[in-house]
């Protein structure tokens, strides 16, 4: 119970998600309780706040309390400045960069079918949600861009295999036709290489 109790007072004071690996660092060494026992206070506190309008939730960085969806329209009045608003070519941008990293700029523009501006590159990587990865070898060694945890954090998810489907983003038709049917061919280009792949693994197996 002690346990518990103290990991709510560090998520709750603390100013960004924290891990079980965190969380169990700021006990002292002779007091330190396993991973187990930190996680299962986690899960008690998750389920103590279920049907409050805060919960804690799990985010790619760790855990943090925040205020529950519904409960935003409300909380957002005691804010005077307006959450950000962005353009539809930044959120297309990054879509992208999501569902294909890791990506140059050469094959955002190809997909997009114009030009990306280095501002809305710059914005994206001052806002922490891309970063280069790598640089692509081919002449002038362009740089890869993918995302990071902090723009999981931003859109509350764990990792990326909770982004929606591209059929559900078609569907409420955030992103041109195009775009959308260029990443799909893509996706499903890389599935029927895994499957294939895995197809032939007994295959082989028998062989040797």
């Amino acid at each position: 119970m002690e346990t518990k109790r103290i990991v709510e007072a560090l998520l709750f004071a603390a100013d960004r998600p924290m891990t079980v690996k965190q969380l169990q660092n700021v006990f002292p060494e002779l007091e330190r309780p396993d991973s187990g026992e930190i996680q299962a206070a986690i899960e008690a506190i998750i389920e103590d706040y279920r049907q409050r309008p805060v919960g804690l939730c799990l985010v790619a960085s760790g855990y943090r309390f925040q205020v529950r969806e519904e409960m935003a329209p409300w909380v957002s009045r005691l804010f005077a400045e307006k959450p950000p608003k962005y353009s539809r070519a930044l959120l297309e941008t990054i879509a992208i960069i999501a569902y294909r990293q890791p990506v140059t700029r050469g094959d955002i523009e190809d997909i997009r079918g114009v030009s990306v501006s280095s501002n809305m590159l710059r914005t994206l990587l001052e806002r922490e949600w891309i970063k280069v990865v790598a640089h692509k070898e081919t002449p002038g060694r362009p740089a890869l861009y993918g995302t990071t945890r902090q723009f999981l954090d931003y859109f509350n998810l764990a990792s990326l295999s909770e982004l929606p489907t591209l059929q559900e983003i078609q569907e409420i038709q955030e992103f041109e036709p195009a775009s959308i049917n260029t990443i799909q061919s893509d996706q499903e280009q890389s599935e029927n290489q895994a499957e294939e792949e895995q197809a032939d693994a007994p295959v082989a197996a028998s062989i040797e």
